[in-house]
């Protein structure tokens, strides 16, 4: 199957100009979609532009309950499931020391990952993991949970 007649992943139709079609000139890629930030510490210096609206938090809960809850649990305390197997506890996202982190750090930390937690920039566009933060931020550090607040947006 993999030698028929079809365009390859990354191959041009056009027997003229073989390979990847190149991005027009100009271009700019869509936001949400790539970072310019290199590590953490550059990360730590982003400010948060997505608005804690209503439905940034809905998204960001929903986001959280699949990404976040297996470790740091729908409280945020670190006491998930999963969490609760690792050499190194999770960070308690409602701790004061973690309040007192910039939400650059947080997203950076989600971006490049930790000592135990992996990176989720694969998972998380650059807007979602905004938006988890705006829910960490404005429900679970404010002594709410992940289970006990509104419904996820659908």
């Amino acid at each position: 199957m993999a030698n028929q007649i079809s365009i390859k992943p990354q191959e041009s139709a056009d027997l003229k100009n073989p390979g990847m079609r190149p991005f027009p000139k100009h271009s700019v890629p869509i936001p949400g979609t790539t970072s310019q930030v290199k590590d953490m510490e550059a990360s730590e210096k982003q400010t948060n532009p997505i608005p804690a609206d209503e439905k940034s938090v809905a998204l960001g809960k929903k986001l959280f309950e699949i990404y976040c809850t297996p470790c740091h649990g729908f409280s945020g305390k670190g006491d998930g499931l999963v969490g609760a197997k690792l050499l190194l506890q999770p960070f308690n996202l409602t701790a004061d020391q973690t309040k007192a982190r910039s939400d650059g750090f947080i997203w950076g930390y989600m971006t490049f990952g930790g000592a135990v937690m992996p990176s989720y920039a694969n998972d998380l566009s650059v807007n979602e993991r905004w938006n988890v933060i705006n829910y960490v931020r404005k429900v679970l550090q404010n002594g709410q949970s992940a289970a006990a607040v509104m419904p996820a947006a659908k």
